[in-house]
């Protein structure tokens, strides 16, 4: 193909799949959908289709929803007629960022507020999680996170904790208060028996040491229940 003639081709004439890029560079990130973008992920389709129709199958996949995206595995994304073990990890690592990045905010913010900024600090990390996962955030007398310690996980039903480690880490860090949290994979907000037992024994044990437990938050993948703000410490 003469050179001359292929730099003078417009948007029109190239290829579905490599429009997005073109997007990307003219109109800005915000103007794509999220199949443009993943599609700049991936490169290109297959014999039949281009790479935003392909990821528009992946998306229809998960209904359409990033965080439930976000949640499938290598395999799964591999299902898709068009998704190799590369591009799969491609998605996988870029929607991982993401989470990360979020995740990230929330730690420059460090100071812990309110309910809604522990939510913000801790939904990337255990808000679509598949099992249950109990942490433990550690304080200083300005409300300054110190560390975020996870103390257990566990199947769907239950989890474990050693209420012992946990208060042997906050005098080795010199902490002086505390936030329980822990993730609901199923999706209810309602603490259960144990949750609550499990609260009180925390805060009966700080009591002792002086170290406040300043919550405990119920974290699914949407929403959170916080038992300081339900008046249940």
């Amino acid at each position: 193909m003469d050179p001359q003639k292929s730099s003078s081709f417009t948007i029109k004439h190239w290829a579905e799949g490599d429009r997005p890029r073109e997007k990307l560079l003219q109109k800005g990130r915000q103007h794509l959908t999220d199949a443009e973008l993943l599609a700049i992920l991936i490169g290109s389709g297959n014999k039949n289709e281009s790479a935003v129709e392909v990821c528009k199958k992946v998306l229809s996949k998960a209904g359409d929803n990033l965080n439930e995206l976000g949640r499938f595995t290598i395999n799964q994304l591999m299902e898709v007629r068009g998704i190799g073990q590369v591009r799969a990890l491609t998605i996988v690592a870029a929607l991982e960022l993401g989470r990360r990045r979020r995740s990230s905010e929330a730690l420059e913010k460090k100071k812990i507020s309110s309910s809604t900024s522990v939510f913000e600090l801790m939904q990337p990390k255990i808000g679509e999680l598949p099992h249950e996962e109990f942490w433990i955030l550690y304080l200083n007398n300005s409300n300054k996170v110190i560390q975020e310690l996870p103390l257990s996980k566990g199947g769907i039903t239950g989890t474990l904790v050693d209420i012992r480690l946990a208060y042997k880490q906050a005098l080795n860090l010199g902490a002086t208060a505390t936030i329980l949290v822990h993730n609901h994979p199923s999706g209810n907000l309602n603490p259960s028996a144990a949750d609550k037992q499990l609260t009180q024994k925390f805060k009966i044990a700080g009591e002792s040491l002086d170290i406040k437990v300043l919550d405990h938050l119920i974290i699914t993948e949407n929403s959170y229940f916080s038992f300081a703000d339900e008046g249940l410490l």
